[in-house]
């Protein structure tokens, strides 16, 4: 399967300001690619790439003053199938994680770890089976708890305001089933890329960026999705993080309106 992704995103800048930019497939999408993304911007500026410590590939700019438009596209190949489901994989005990994975189980920005939630977590899930089984039903509870609108999206909302608020946007819902496994001492971070209507009914909502989340199970990685609650096809990862303060798309330091907003993801005939 052939997908096509890409954006064009533009701000007003009334002043130059530098800016961090996330605007770039992941690295680990690079042997799945067939056209390479190249992020553009309009006036054109040179782009200084970096990678950050999660790995990241990530670029920065002095934006000018006036109107600056990103645009990005790429090809990428996808398997067509559903997200891995391994509903045996089982839970590590903490001591016997791999170092690199432990910053998983901590607090971060927007996943007070050390709140109310680590009882709460722990009187909703510590019956559940350790592994697969508990990382499900977080998602299932998350899931039912958190009612999406858009209209209640709210940037500096943490996991335990979405939890007390019950309302909010994929991030939301991500950042409360983050905190939950950490609370049960299961490494999880947070993911932000492209998820089309592929294999599913279109939602007539303009698309947007998508998050979902990782849980470390039985020595690996998998995708788990509190807001959809099942397997999805077509997952592009973008970038990962401890929280969505990790992977912004854009950190201007100064000010910025943002003027338009285009993202897509279609699934594409073979040439």
């Amino acid at each position: 399967m052939l997908i096509q992704v890409g954006y064009e995103i533009a701000f007003q800048l009334p002043q130059p300001a530098p800016m961090l930019l996330m605007l770039y497939l992941h690295p680990t999408r690079e042997l799945t690619t067939r056209r390479f993304d190249c992020l553009q911007a309009t006036p054109n500026l040179p782009i200084q790439e970096y990678y950050d410590s999660f790995g990241n590939r990530c670029g920065r700019i002095v934006a000018p003053a006036d109107r600056l438009t990103f645009r990005n596209q790429a090809l990428v190949e996808d398997c067509g199938l559903p997200d891995l489901q391994a509903p045996q994989a089982t839970q590590a005990q903490v001591q016997d994680l791999p170092s690199d994975v432990l910053i998983y189980l901590l607090p971060s920005r927007y996943c007070e770890v050390d709140s109310e939630l680590k009882d709460l977590a722990w009187n909703l899930f510590g019956a559940t089976p350790p592994g697969w089984a508990r990382v499900q039903a977080i998602c299932d509870y998350v899931h039912q708890h958190i009612r999406f609108d858009y209209m209640q999206a709210r940037a500096n909302r943490t996991a335990f305001e979405a939890y007390r608020e019950r309302v909010g946007v994929c991030r939301d819902f991500m950042h409360l089933a983050v905190t939950f496994c950490r609370n049960c001492n299961i490494p999880a971070r947070y993911c932000t890329g492209y998820l089309g209507d592929i294999g599913v009914p279109d939602d007539p909502a303009p698309m947007d960026f998508s998050a979902w989340f990782e849980a470390y199970l039985g020595g690996q990685w998998y995708a788990f999705d509190a807001r959809h609650n099942q397997p999805r096809i077509g997952r592009v990862l973008m970038a990962r993080g401890r929280d969505a303060a990790d992977v912004a798309l854009t950190t201007t330091f100064g000010v910025s309106e943002l003027a338009s907003f285009r993202v897509w993801a279609d699934e594409v005939a073979p040439a």
